[in-house]
C-alpha cells in the first residue's frame, strides 16, 4: 500500500528523513510536489494534489522539525 496525497503526516516524516539540511519554510511548492512524487512509497494521481494539500505537507515537515 502506498502513499497517497491524504497521507500528510507520513509523507512529512518521509521527506523530513530523505532531505534532513531542507528548510521547509523555505520550499517553493513545484519542488515540494516534485520531491512527493518523488518518493518510492507514493501511489496517487499527481493531479489530485492542490494548494491546499501541499500547505498541510508543508506545515507537517515544519512540525516534525520541532
Amino acid at each position: 500500500m502506498g502513499l497517497k496525497w491524504i497521507d500528510v503526516q507520513d509523507i512529512a516524516i518521509e521527506l523530513s528523513e530523505q532531505k534532513p539540511d531542507v528548510d521547509p519554510t523555505q520550499l517553493r511548492f513545484v519542488e515540494l510536489r516534485e520531491w512527493v512524487l518523488a518518493l518510492d512509497d507514493f501511489d496517487d494521481d499527481p493531479d489530485h494534489c492542490g494548494e491546499k494539500v501541499l500547505e498541510a505537507i508543508q506545515q507537517a515537515w515544519i512540525d516534525e522539525m520541532d
